[in-house]
């Protein structure tokens, strides 16, 4: 009885979202996308492949999930995005129940609706979803023409049109996380099997160390200049090595609800946050902190053979910072 309830609940909900969305459309001509742009200083001719960062964003279109999504569809309008990856916890706050969970509805295709979000969409799992089923966030991939979840954790190697080639690192770093291997509600995420996964990561970026740029995804920040400062060693502790092993260029996480740059010194990562999909939460000026911003918002990242460009953009569409790793010569803002 209490399950009808709730489905019935659900159903007038999604209902009035679409009411609401019918009574007030937005006509997507080419005056809507001439009134509403991004001011950016990237030159239009270091575009190369161009992906949005998102994460922590799926309540409901709560906070502010619609004014980023929003903002998310003209970003990638404008700067022609050839995919938008999330990283992670995609639904709030105990996942989804199954590929039909009618949370996918509500929180995911009636908020991510404008015409330039329908791209690919290349997912990783936050701890948020391993309250639910998260085997179900895989298998939406098979329901979903956008939604991209292969596996708890996969790559993909994309050619860039100037010669280059760009390596993309999608780690579960649930299970990799010590944190939880005391916390009953993250449980699940101790059943994986960590060490097959740090094997996985090794052997994959040792065989694509070639690759001009190698970006790598995870839900955990390594450094935090927000909530969890002092917080991430344990996870830093699993993760960190290879990533300075093999030279990784960027990583690039969420958990955090809010938009950082952390340069710890001494360490040649550049550590990104981009979890600013809906709530936000109080960030400070760290010893490593490059930027934080207590800020709704995502990331558009840029990359061509000789740059790769990051900009934060905030749920009004204003750009709030800009970072380009250059492969010679020194980085800059």
């Amino acid at each position: 009885m209490k399950l009808t309830h709730l489905v019935t609940l659900t159903a007038l909900f999604s209902a009035g979202l679409m009411a609401a969305e019918a009574a007030n459309p937005v006509s997507y001509d080419e005056r809507y996308y001439q009134t509403n742009t991004i001011t950016s200083a990237v030159d239009d001719a270091d575009n190369g492949y161009t992906f949005l960062v998102v994460g922590d964003w799926g309540r409901n279109g709560h906070f502010a999930q619609r004014s980023v999504a929003k903002w998310m569809d003209i970003a990638s309008y404008q700067f022609d995005a050839d995919m938008i990856i999330s990283t992670g916890d995609n639904f709030y706050s105990n996942g989804v129940a199954s590929v039909n969970d009618p949370y996918w509805q509500t929180s995911y295709e009636a908020i991510y609706q404008g015409p330039h979000l329908f791209i690919d969409w290349y997912v990783v799992l936050g701890n948020h979803d391993y309250r639910g089923n998260w085997q179900a966030q895989i298998d939406y991939s098979k329901v979903s023409r956008r939604w991209n979840m292969p596996a708890q954790y996969f790559d993909k190697l994309i050619p860039l049109e100037d010669g280059g080639s760009l390596h993309l690192v999608f780690l579960d770093t649930n299970p990799l996380n010590p944190d939880y291997q005391h916390e009953e509600k993250y449980a699940e995420t101790q059943r994986q099997d960590s060490q097959a996964q740090l094997a996985w990561f090794e052997k994959t970026l040792k065989r694509n160390e070639n690759a001009d740029w190698t970006i790598v995804i995870g839900h955990h920040p390594l450094y935090s200049s927000g909530k969890r400062y002092g917080k991430t060693a344990a996870v830093r502790g699993i993760i960190e090595p290879l990533l300075e092993k093999y030279q990784v260029d960027a990583y690039i996480a969420g958990h955090e609800h809010d938009l950082q740059h952390n340069q710890p010194q001494g360490r040649s990562v550049e550590h990104f946050v981009s979890g600013g999909g809906s709530e936000i939460r109080p960030v400070a000026q760290r010893e490593f902190t490059a930027f934080a911003k207590s800020s709704a918002g995502f990331a558009v990242v840029r990359v061509n053979q000789q740059h790769t460009t990051l900009e934060f953009i905030d749920d009004h569409g204003d750009v709030i910072y800009q970072y380009q790793l250059n492969k010679a010569g020194s980085n800059a803002q």
